[in-house]
């Protein structure tokens, strides 16, 4: 059994094309190929943190993966990453141990920046003035690294909590070629940015109205009380994608809604939208909006991949 440590998964990454690989994940989940059961998931309180047990399979593929990421949001005050894991490959043959790939929840968050990337390529209209960042932690920087491949906009307004963070935020992003803007205001957000992603574990809705011609894509909320967004947002929406039908109705923003009572059944699948089922953004004034609560099949998808390229 290979065991794969961050740096070895860090110097492999670059040799994959992880925007194919994950699409062809997403579509594949939404035609029925591929196995995920419900996610397996522990909370704590004191401290605050979560734990994903993410898992399945493709049908007539090789493998089996199992994933385990963790978030531990005061690990900070310890100079401690928020995020761990690893990700554990079988043989989908024999059930014999493959390898466990070491990513500290890495990979966990390369392949949630890359679905934001893809749906922005599916979804996001066509003249981008201003992308929109709420939050200012890892997920926020992975989110615009993996957007210059497929959009064409440099300007960035990027909220945070405090002036601490959006400093360190603006210094993480100089290598980038990104004009960051900080704002203590998501209005200045909502009024200014096209393209919005949402970035952060807040338990409250951060966004509560949009703008036509604007697409959102919402990353943070992941658990049954995480929210980012109002309900009345994807009232607003003429297009609601999500990466999973069945998982959005136990988790994210399309759970909260349905909470507060508003019907979601006309959601999209992302897969689908790949593969040409359905249609997404229909003209430019729409207002789009992807809840992404993180699949198993992106976790199969970027695990085949590091194993294939070592």
């Amino acid at each position: 059994m290979r065991i794969v440590n961050l740096d070895r998964i860090k110097s492999v990454l670059p040799n994959v094309d992880l925007l194919s690989e994950i699409e062809s994940g997403f579509a594949a989940y939404s035609s029925g190929s591929v196995v995920v059961p419900p996610v397996g998931e522990l909370s704590f309180q004191s401290p605050p943190g979560d734990v994903h047990i993410k898992y399945g399979y493709i049908n007539e593929d090789d493998v089996y993966v199992i994933k385990i990421a963790s978030g531990f949001y005061e690990n900070k005050r310890e100079s401690l990453p928020v995020g761990n894991g690893m990700m554990l490959v079988f043989s989908q043959k024999t059930g014999q141990p493959l390898a466990i790939l070491q990513d500290e929840c890495y990979l966990t968050d390369v392949r949630t920046a890359v679905a934001g990337a893809i749906a922005a390529k599916y979804l996001s209209p066509a003249n981008i003035d201003r992308i929109g960042i709420v939050g200012t932690g890892t997920q926020a920087k992975l989110q615009l690294q993996y957007l210059k491949n497929v959009i064409d906009c440099n300007k960035v307004v990027v909220w945070g909590r405090s002036s601490n963070s959006l400093s360190d935020y603006i210094k993480s992003m100089d290598n980038y070629n990104y004009q960051v803007e900080p704002t203590a205001s998501i209005d200045d957000i909502v009024k200014q940015c096209q393209l919005i992603i949402t970035c952060t574990p807040s338990e409250k809705a951060l966004i509560d109205e949009v703008n036509p011609g604007t697409h959102i894509t919402a990353i943070g909320s992941d658990t049954t009380s995480k929210r980012e967004l109002s309900s009345r947002v994807l009232l607003q929406a003429d297009v609601v994608i999500t990466d999973s039908k069945s998982q959005c109705k136990e988790r994210g923003e399309i759970y909260q809604a349905s909470k507060d009572g508003f019907l979601t059944s006309s959601a999209l699948e992302l897969g689908n939208i790949i593969n040409g089922a359905d249609v997404g953004r229909a003209n430019q004034e729409q207002i789009t909006v992807a809840d992404l609560t993180g699949v198993a099949v992106q976790d199969i998808q970027i695990s085949k991949a590091i194993l294939r390229n070592l």
